[in-house]
């Protein structure tokens, strides 16, 4: 029976167990190749990343978006931006995460308190558990600072006729040694900024300042660039009529004259003599302006009075003046 299988196949019976042994072997290696076909690409693909450093957007004088893609090659992967002047860079963002895909992702980060009119190096960096990778340096220029004006008015109120000035910075790259105009426009308000003496130059910090020695009536101010490319907001300036008032004794124990004038002419305003008390005025007595010349009112009132502070209102209309108060008036 043994001879009749050996000439059947020609191979004895060890040889017969051999071969059966190398084929499972082979059909074992085929099985673990088909396995590794049907596995899925992440798990086949893990590794360290791959960084690409991109161009900044949204440039400004003092900040900017850093860009650029990650691939995580299949592991958790977290990227950064160094940055700096040179290519030794010395700064660096947050870190930020590019996720476990094995495709590329957007990497972006903004940076801000950079110097204006200044060249920036940074590159992108990933990381995951298999390693490290780093972009290609790239560069951007930060832009200059946008030119700027902001003004102050004082004092404000003014009284009717008196000074005011006029001042404030012109901020941004370029500021020093530039012209600027002060312009104004009176009330009410209906014939436009026009120009207020001469121009000025700015100084070595942008600073200027202009005197203007005697304002009439409520007025708008603007400071501007002499090619108008920068204007300031405006700036309103009250004027408030000037007040002058006196105390004179009377025949009756116990009251006085208070009298005086309202300049500009405010003929028919009406004018309260108050007494202070605890910081608040309490009325004492009241009448209206009359006509004394062509500048100025007048006004007159006897009035009850104890011994203390007093002082004089005139209240006018809205218009190019506001009302004001007196000097105080001490009654003994």
């Amino acid at each position: 029976m043994r001879q009749a299988d050996q000439d059947r196949d020609g191979l004895s019976a060890p040889d017969r167990s051999r071969g059966r042994a190398m084929l499972r072997a082979r059909l074992a290696l085929g099985a673990a190749l088909l396995a590794a076909v049907a596995l899925p690409a992440a798990a086949q693909a893990t590794g360290a990343p791959k960084a690409t450093t991109g161009n900044a957007r949204d440039v400004s004088f003092a900040s900017a978006t850093l860009a650029g893609t990650v691939n995580p090659n299949g592991e958790n992967t977290s990227y950064y931006f160094q940055y700096g002047q040179t290519r030794a860079y010395g700064l660096q963002t947050g870190i930020a995460d590019a996720g476990a895909g094995t495709g590329a992702v957007p990497a972006r980060l903004a940076i801000g308190g950079l110097q204006p009119i200044t060249v920036y190096h940074y590159r992108l960096v990933a990381v995951n558990a298999s390693g490290v990778a780093t972009g290609g340096d790239q560069t951007l220029k930060t832009d200059k600072v946008p030119l700027s004006l902001a003004i102050l008015v004082s004092p404000n109120p003014v009284p009717f006729g008196g000074a005011v000035t006029v001042q404030g910075t012109l901020s941004g790259t370029g500021n020093a040694n530039r012209a600027v105009v002060l312009q104004g426009n009176a009330f009410p308000f209906t014939t436009g900024f026009q120009n207020v003496g001469n121009a000025e130059l700015t100084t070595a910090t942008g600073s200027f300042s202009f005197s203007v020695p005697s304002l009439l009536a409520t007025t708008q101010f603007r400071v501007s660039t002499t090619n108008a490319a920068v204007v300031s907001p405006v700036a309103g300036e009250n004027v408030a009529v000037r007040v002058s008032s006196h105390v004179a004794r009377t025949r009756r124990r116990g009251f006085a004259r208070i009298f005086g004038t309202v300049t500009p002419a405010v003929n028919g305003a009406e004018i309260g003599i108050l007494r202070i008390a605890h910081g608040h005025g309490i009325l004492a007595g009241g009448t209206r302006a009359q006509p004394l010349n062509a500048t100025s009112s007048r006004f007159s009132r006897v009035v009850r009075v104890r011994k203390g502070a007093y002082r004089v209102l005139a209240k006018v209309a809205p218009g190019a003046v506001i009302s004001a108060y007196g000097t105080p008036l001490l009654i003994r």
